[in-house]
């Protein structure tokens, strides 16, 4: 008598998928040139619903309206969100010549340890 071949079924969880993969299948359904079924077949996803939990999470689509969620702002909202991502920016500028400072100031006192 044949045993019957046992499939090989890997419980995956959403740790298990990278962010650029998901937020890749995201772009890739989100244009067109997908669907969810295609996108579950090519990157071996073993359910829709976790596809479905991706586009909920990263989409451009409003699911508690049904509406794509790509209004167009204002010039001032454009500048206000600029100004904020500028002000980020300086401050791990800033952060960042600390910590390099204070590398270089290590690296002297090591330096003359020895």
């Amino acid at each position: 008598m044949k045993e019957p071949l046992k499939t090989l079924y890997v419980k995956r969880t959403q740790k298990d998928y990278s962010l650029s993969l998901k937020l890749q299948i995201v772009k890739e359904i989100e244009s067109g040139k997908s669907g969810i079924t295609d996108c579950r077949k090519k990157y071996a996803i073993q359910s829709r619903s976790t596809i479905v939990t991706w586009l909920r999470k990263y989409g451009n689509f409003d699911w508690d309206n049904q509406t794509p969620n790509s209004m167009q702002k204002t010039p001032e909202q454009r500048i206000m969100e600029l100004e904020a991502e500028v002000k980020l920016l300086e401050k791990q500028k800033a952060l960042l010549e600390r910590q390099a400072y204070i590398a270089d100031k290590k690296a002297i006192f090591f330096d003359m340890m020895i």
